[in-house]
């Protein structure tokens, strides 16, 4: 886990390591949510980006006779 200080001007900095996982670079749209007491950061994708990222995923659910 890694610790990051908030700067007088609210700031935050990203860890070096977290933006190459991420492929993180300058100008990239973040959401910040927030759950009680914690922020969760989440990057903001264009829809034409997310094309195929649902591929493979299993469909096969099991459905109550009235909803087929």
């Amino acid at each position: 886990m890694v610790t990051v200080t908030l700067s007088p001007k609210y700031q935050v900095v990203i860890p070096k390591e977290i933006r190459t996982q991420l492929a993180l670079k300058p100008g990239m749209k973040l959401q910040i949510l927030r759950y009680g007491e914690r922020l969760e950061f989440v990057l903001v994708k264009k829809a034409s980006e997310m094309k195929g990222f649902l591929k493979g995923i299993d469909t096969s659910v099991d459905r109550e006779d009235d909803r087929l």
